[in-house]
């Protein structure tokens, strides 16, 4: 996992969507809230996204990726350091696929066991 500058992390805000890379998988997290003084950050997973072919960061399309749904688990406490604050092109039709019940590659069996 690569960390990003402290003084940034810092400035994340309730509510606001944030990110933490590892090799070619993405955690995408809500702020709850930042512990300043502990330096980290008290987070609630939305989703992990993950190449369906080996394929690295960024994704060419939507279509080349495995998308767990998190929304059902638990809540996260880790440093402020290791996430950045995720694009809004990023996330936007992520969020669309995870909203959608039609979607073939929303996997939620096997969601839990992807974070360990």
């Amino acid at each position: 996992m690569k960390q990003v500058s402290i003084g940034s992390a810092q400035q994340f805000q309730p509510r606001q969507i944030v990110c933490l890379e590892h090799e070619h998988t993405c955690l995408y997290a809500e702020v709850i809230e930042v512990v300043s003084a502990r330096q980290v950050c008290w987070v609630r997973p939305l989703m992990l996204v993950s190449p369906a072919n080996n394929q690295s960061l960024p994704f060419s399309s939507s279509e080349d990726i495995v998308l767990y749904d998190l929304r059902q688990g638990s809540d996260l406490l880790w440093p402020t350091s290791l996430f950045r604050p995720a694009l809004d092109t990023e996330v936007i039709s992520l969020l669309g696929k995870l909203h959608n019940p039609d979607t073939s590659s929303v996997n939620n069996l096997d969601a839990p066991k992807q974070l360990r």
